[in-house]
């Protein structure tokens, strides 16, 4: 089972809905069109987010994530 979730919820409140289920986050990264991509430390965190937060889980194939590298050497 895979540990990232992609839902359509801000930053805050997924943070602090994984606080309430005591879920570790490996990472946690905005999406250009609204939404979060989360990274648990576990998968069973993820699953335990996955059904908590099941209304709101994004299909996978449809979310493009941001750049974090340039597209050309800087030099």
């Amino acid at each position: 089972m895979s540990r990232t979730l992609y839902l359509s919820l801000d930053e805050g409140k997924v943070v602090a809905r994984c606080l309430k289920e005591k879920v570790g986050v490996s990472a946690i990264e905005r999406l250009p069109r609204g939404g979060v991509r989360l990274v648990c430390m576990s998968s069973d965190g993820a699953e335990r987010i996955r059904r908590a937060l099941k209304s709101h889980l994004l299909d996978e194939d449809g979310v493009a994530r941001e750049r974090h590298r340039p597209s050309t050497p800087l030099w």
